[in-house]
C-alpha cells in the first residue's frame, strides 16, 4: 500500500549537488480543500469520490503530490482542523473505503497523497478531552494543558490566534482552565507528555505505513513550542492587555525543534516519507533546523511574504505589499535556504485570500498577471504548491455581507472591526481583502448553475466570474491560465531542465523598475533566467547569441543579435542562457 516512489534515475548521477537525494525532489504538489473541490452525492459539500473523479485532471495538470486538507471526523468548528478522531473519515466526505479507492486511483496516476497532520490541538469532542474533563488529574488530563486560574482570572495574558484569551474554563471545573492557541473548541495537546507523543507517533505511522500515504503537511506546529510555566507577558499595542501567543512560540523555537526531531526520527525518516511544515516565526539561523539533510522536515512553506504582510492580529491592520517588498522577502527566503534545503513556494492556500488579489497591483489582477505570478511560483527553488483554482487564475470572491462568510476567524474579525468603530462598508471591504473564505469557495468546473461543483446549492457562495473562470472553458482556450500552468509544470519537469529547477542555485537579478521579479536558476547543466514584469513599462535584460526562449506569457521579444530580451508589462519569460 506504500505510495512513496523510488529515487528517479535523473537524481542518481552526477552527485555534485550538495544535498542527499530524496524521491520527492523535483515534485509539484497541489492542495485540495475537500469540502469545496467536487460534490458527487448532491449535498452541496465536496467529498472523497469527487477527488477520485478528478484524479485524471490532476495528472493532466502535472501534479505529483496531493495535499488534502483534513477529512477526519470533526464537529467543524474550524473546518476540520478540530479533529475528533484521527483514524476515521468524517461522513460528510465519505468513508474509509472511499479513501482507499481514492488512494488506489492516485497510486495508479503516480500521485502521492499527503494528509493534513493537526497535532498542536484536537477537538473538544475528541475522546481524550472528554475524559480529561471527567478527571483532570488522570491519564487524559495530562494529555492537555490544564492550569488553575489566578485570582479568579485566566492563568496568564496570552491572546489566541483568533482573538481573546488562550484560556477557557475546563467544563465542569470552576477554577481550572485549558489552553487553546486557536478556537476554544481546539484544546492544545501537551507535548511535554511523552505518553501523548507516543500516541501521536503511533497514529502517524498507521497512516504512513499501514495506509501507505506519501507523507504529511504538518499544521500550526510551531505552537507546540511553549513555556510550561506560562508567565505573564508585557502587553502589546492592541489595547486589550494581552500579548500574542506567537511571542511565546518565537521564544521557544528550540522546544519545538526538540519535539520535532523526535517526531521525524520516529516517523518520516525511517519510513522515507515527505513532510512539509507550516512554520512561522523562525529566524534565518533556525532554517537549518527545519530543512536540509539535518532538518526536521522535508520542506517548509515559504510564508515570508505573508509574515511581512501580517503586522497586526486584526485584519484592518494589514497593508498591501508593493511588488518590490514582495520581491525582497521571497528573495530573502530563497537566499537563506539556497544551500540548505527546500522551501515550498506558495502564493495562496486555504488560510489566505487569493494570491493574484493579494500580491499583484490592481492592473494585473487578471489572467495575464496570474500567468506571470505562476511563473514565479513554479520556478523558484523548492517543492512548489498549487492551490485548487490557482491554476485558473482565481481572484478573491465578492462577499456582500457577513452571512455569506463561513470561517470562524472571519466572524471574529468582523466583530473586531465593528468593535473598533469601522462602518459596515469598510468592514466588508476588509473581509473582501483578507478573509480566509476566499480560498474556500467551491472549485469552478464549468459554467452551469452550480459551476459543475454540485447539483444543488453549494455550502459556500460561488465566485462571481464562474462563467469564464472555469475548467471547461479554460481547457478549450489555448491561451488560458490553466493551459499555461500545464505547460509551465511540464517545462519544470522536462528532463533537460529538471536538475536545474530542482537543485540549481537561486541568484537574484537587479530590479530595473521596482515592479519586476527576476532571477537565475544556475545548475551544472545549464542556467535559466526568469523574469516577471508587474510594472507599466517594458523591461530589458541581457542575454547571449545562443539564448533560447523556453516559455513566455504576454509579450516577449528575444533579440539575439543585440543580446537582449524585452519583457512587456504584465508579461513573463523563462530564458535558457
Amino acid at each position: 500500500m506504500d505510495s512513496s516512489p523510488s529515487t528517479p534515475d535523473w537524481m542518481l548521477s552526477p552527485q555534485e549537488y550538495i544535498m542527499q537525494k530524496k524521491w520527492w525532489h523535483g515534485k509539484v504538489a497541489y492542495q485540495i480543500y475537500p469540502k469545496s473541490f467536487k460534490d458527487t452525492n448532491g449535498d452541496g459539500f465536496g467529498d472523497l469520490p469527487g477527488i477520485t473523479e478528478k484524479i485524471p485532471y490532476l495528472k493532466d495538470l502535472g501534479i505529483d503530490l496531493l495535499w488534502i486538507s483534513p477529512i477526519y471526523k470533526s464537529p467543524f468548528a474550524d473546518q476540520g482542523y478540530d479533529i475528533a478522531d484521527y483514524q476515521d473519515i468524517d461522513p460528510i466526505f465519505g468513508s474509509m473505503e472511499d479513501f482507499k479507492k481514492l488512494k488506489a486511483a492516485a497510486d495508479e496516476a503516480g500521485i502521492g497523497i499527503l494528509m493534513d497532520l493537526v497535532v498542536n490541538h484536537c477537538s473538544d469532542e475528541h475522546e481524550w478531552f472528554k475524559k480529561a474533563c471527567e478527571d483532570p488529574n488522570g491519564k487524559y488530563g495530562k494529555y492537555f494543558i490544564i492550569r488553575e486560574g489566578k485570582d479568579g482570572k485566566e492563568p496568564n495574558n496570552l491572546r489566541a490566534c483568533f482573538g481573546g484569551s488562550v484560556w477557557d474554563k475546563l467544563p465542569g471545573h470552576d477554577n481550572l482552565y485549558y489552553c487553546h492557541f486557536f478556537h476554544k473548541k481546539q484544546p492544545d495537546l501537551n507535548w511535554f507528555n511523552p505518553e501523548l507523543r507516543e500516541e501521536i507517533y503511533k497514529m502517524m505511522n498507521w497512516w504512513l505505513v499501514d495506509m501507505g500515504i506519501a507523507g504529511f503537511r504538518v499544521d500550526a506546529i510551531m505552537c507546540i513550542g511553549k513555556d510550561p510555566s506560562f508567565p505573564m507577558y508585557e502587553p502589546d499595542n492592541v489595547g486589550d492587555g494581552m500579548c500574542s501567543c506567537g511571542v511565546m512560540n518565537a521564544q521557544n523555537v528550540d522546544v519545538a525543534v526538540n519535539f520535532l526531531r523526535e517526531m521525524n526520527s520516529r516517523t518520516f525518516t525511517p519510513n522515507d516519507k515527505y513532510s512539509v511544515g507550516e512554520v512561522f516565526g523562525i529566524t534565518k539561523e533556525n532554517v537549518k533546523d527545519f530543512i536540509g539533510d539535518n532538518g526536521v522536515f522535508g520542506s517548509i512553506f515559504d510564508f515570508s511574504a505573508r509574515e511581512a504582510l501580517t503586522k497586526h492580529y486584526c485584519f484592518y491592520g494589514f497593508e498591501k505589499l508593493s511588488v518590490k517588498q514582495y520581491r525582497e522577502v521571497i528573495f530573502g527566503a530563497q537566499e537563506t535556504a539556497n544551500t540548505t534545503g527546500f522551501l515550498a513556494p506558495v502564493i495562496e492556500n486555504h488560510d489566505e485570500p487569493r494570491g493574484v488579489t493579494t500580491w499583484l497591483p490592481l492592473m494585473w489582477q487578471n489572467a495575464q498577471g496570474a500567468k506571470a505570478l505562476g511563473t514565479v511560483n513554479l520556478t523558484l527553488k523548492g517543492v512548489p504548491f498549487v492551490f485548487q483554482g490557482q491554476e485558473l487564475g482565481m481572484t478573491n470572491t465578492k462577499f456582500d455581507n457577513i452571512d455569506e462568510l463561513d470561517d470562524c476567524q472571519s466572524k471574529d474579525q468582523y466583530k473586531n472591526c465593528k468593535d473598533h468603530g469601522l462602518s459596515e462598508a469598510v468592514t466588508m471591504q476588509v473581509l473582501n481583502d483578507q478573509a480566509r473564505d476566499h480560498g474556500r469557495v467551491p472549485m469552478l468546473w464549468d459554467d452551469s448553475e452550480y459551476a459543475g461543483f454540485s447539483t444543488t446549492t453549494p455550502w459556500m457562495k460561488l465566485h462571481q466570474d464562474r462563467a469564464v473562470l472555469n475548467v471547461a472553458a479554460e481547457e478549450k482556450d489555448p491561451n488560458s491560465v490553466l493551459n499555461y500552468y500545464k505547460t509551465l509544470i511540464a517545462l519544470r519537469k522536462d528532463p533537460k531542465y529538471i536538475k536545474t529547477f530542482t537543485y540549481g542555485n537561486f541568484v537574484a537579478l537587479e530590479d530595473p523598475n521596482d515592479h519586476t521579479i527576476a532571477y537565475l536558476r544556475q545548475g551544472h547543466e545549464n542556467t535559466i533566467m526568469v523574469i516577471a514584469n508587474f510594472g507599466d513599462k517594458a523591461v530589458t535584460f541581457p542575454i547571449n547569441d545562443e539564448s533560447e526562449l523556453l516559455l513566455s506569457s504576454g509579450t516577449v521579444k528575444m533579440d539575439n543579435t543585440l543580446d537582449k530580451v524585452t519583457v512587456a508589462e504584465g508579461s513573463s519569460a523563462i530564458v535558457l542562457l
